[in-house]
C-alpha cells in the first residue's frame, strides 16, 4: 500500500452477530508504518491477522462495551501473553471508561484479577480526547448512544477518516465530521423509532449526516439484518451527492482524494 496515503481496511461489519462471511465490527487503519485496530467486534481478530500481528498494532481504539464492537479483545488477550507473542510492551488501548474492569470481569477466574494492564496499557477516552499514534492523529468524540461511546477522526498529512462508532445522528459527531474525506458511518436501523430514545443511524440520516458535515466520501457500515447493503447505500444516497459506498468486509480503502460520484 502507498504510504502517503490513509487506509481503511474492512475486517467486518455485521450487526448483532456475525454471520458466516462477516465478522462483527472492526477496522484496520494504517498509514506508513502506523496501524491501528479500530473496534474489535466478534470474528475480527482472524481477519487481521492476515493483515498485521497483535504485536504489531501501534494502538487498538474501541468505540463502546457492546460485545459486537470489543469482544475479540478478550481472545487478543489470551494470544498477547499466553501465546506464540511477545509483546515488547502491553498494546495501548483507547476506549470507553470502565473497559479494563469490563475486561477483567470476564477474564478473571481465579481470586487473582487476571493482568489485564500486562497485555493492554488502557487509556480511558472522554470527549475530546486527543492523542498521536505513530503517524496519526487521533481525536474522539462521545455520541448518542444510550450508553458512553464515541467516535474518532483519524489524520495524517492533511487526509482525514472519521468512524462513527454506533449512534444516533448528533451534533458531536457531525462537528467531529466536517470536511473530513471519508465518513465510515453506521446505518443499522431500517427506520427510526417511533417511540423511545433512538441510538442507531437510519441510512437516510447517514447521509444527511455526511452532508451537513460537507464529507468528501461516504461509506456505510454496520448496516442492520432488515437491510441489504444495496438499500443502504441507495437510502442513503438520495441525502448525500458525494459517493457512497458500503463496507463489504474484507474491503480496502485509500483515503487521499475527494471522490465523485
Amino acid at each position: 500500500m502507498s504510504a502517503e496515503l490513509l487506509h481503511l481496511t474492512v475486517l467486518g461489519c455485521a450487526t448483532p452477530y456475525a454471520s458466516a462471511d462477516n465478522p462483527c465490527s472492526g477496522y484496520l487503519v494504517s498509514s506508513g508504518d502506523t496501524r491501528i485496530w479500530v473496534d474489535a467486534g466478534s470474528g475480527t481478530l482472524g481477519p487481521l491477522q492476515r493483515h498485521v500481528r497483535l504485536d504489531e498494532l501501534d494502538a487498538i481504539w474501541i468505540s463502546h462495551l457492546h460485545a459486537d464492537h470489543c469482544a475479540d479483545l478478550l481472545t487478543a488477550y489470551y494470544g498477547a501473553l499466553y501465546a506464540d507473542l511477545h509483546l515488547a510492551a502491553p498494546i495501548p488501548l483507547y476506549g470507553p471508561p470502565g473497559i479494563a474492569d469490563r475486561l477483567a470481569g470476564f477474564l478473571t477466574n481465579t481470586p487473582a484479577r487476571s493482568p489485564i494492564e500486562s497485555a493492554f496499557a488502557v487509556t480511558e477516552l472522554h470527549d475530546g480526547h486527543q492523542t498521536a499514534v505513530g503517524s496519526l492523529r487521533l481525536t474522539s468524540r462521545a455520541v448518542s448512544h444510550g450508553i458512553p461511546a464515541f467516535a474518532v477522526r483519524i489524520e495524517t498529512a492533511g487526509k482525514s477518516l472519521v468512524y462513527s462508532g454506533d449512534t444516533a445522528p448528533c451534533p458531536s459527531l457531525t462537528e467531529l465530521a466536517e470536511g473530513c474525506d471519508v465518513l465510515l458511518c453506521e446505518a443499522e436501523s431500517a427506520q427510526a423509532p417511533v417511540e423511545g430514545e433512538q441510538v442507531h443511524h437510519t441510512p437516510e440520516d447517514a447521509g444527511t449526516t455526511a452532508a451537513k458535515a460537507g464529507a468528501g466520501r461516504l461509506i456505510v457500515t454496520h448496516v442492520g439484518r432488515f437491510l441489504t447493503p444495496e438499500q443502504a447505500v441507495a437510502r442513503a444516497s438520495a441525502r448525500f451527492d458525494g459517493a457512497v459506498d458500503y463496507a463489504a468486509p474484507g474491503a480496502t480503502f485509500s483515503i487521499g482524494q475527494r471522490v465523485s460520484r
